[in-house]
């Protein structure tokens, strides 16, 4: 592990990136309604931060249309997405194609990708500024349940696939 003065330097910003690109993140989609269309950001800096009350947090840069639209007292739905799901990544990243199905649902008065792995509506409470992102911190209104998944994974810079199981239904053998 590198000592205390190896930092003292500038960091690069693309070894940076690639860097942090190696913590294995899930991928989420921000649901928000704008112009009374409900739209959504891809966004893997997510993570919950208080069991009471419950908070989350999500990420997002500066320069995001999100931002406009998106204010304290601004309710949002969090979706968290499958390997099913994988072309919406980058749909929502702005990298839209015209053939891809991405149905929101209504869930408690927010937009939530139909089929989602699970979902979050949340009420944004604070708003911190942190270098070229802003950190929403929101506290959780309600809860979706979705199907039994696999989750879609970022890593590297990619979409990944592993094999997991969910702790809540216990230990399942695995053929092969």
């Amino acid at each position: 592990m590198p000592n205390g003065d190896t930092l003292m330097h500038a960091i690069d910003p693309a070894l940076f990136r690639r860097v942090m690109g190696r913590f294995a993140t899930g991928v989420t989609v921000v649901g928000f309604v704008r112009d009374g269309v409900a739209t959504g950001m891809t966004v893997n800096a997510f993570l919950s931060v208080s069991l009471d009350p419950p908070l989350v947090l999500v990420s997002v840069r500066k320069a995001s249309g999100f931002v406009k639209h998106v204010k304290v007292g601004s309710r949002c739905g969090i979706s968290i997405l499958s390997e099913q799901q994988r072309h919406l990544g980058p749909h929502f990243a702005g990298r839209r194609e015209r053939e891809v199905n991405a149905r929101f649902v209504d869930h408690a008065g927010v937009p939530l990708l139909e089929g989602s792995l699970a979902g979050i509506v949340a009420r944004i409470v604070d708003i911190h500024p942190a270098g070229d992102h802003l950190l929403y911190i929101a506290e959780v209104e309600d809860l979706a349940d979705g199907p039994d998944a696999r989750p879609l994974i970022f890593f590297s810079g990619r979409y990944k696939q592993i094999h997991a199981h969910d702790p809540i239904l216990g230990w399942q053998a695995v053929d092969g």
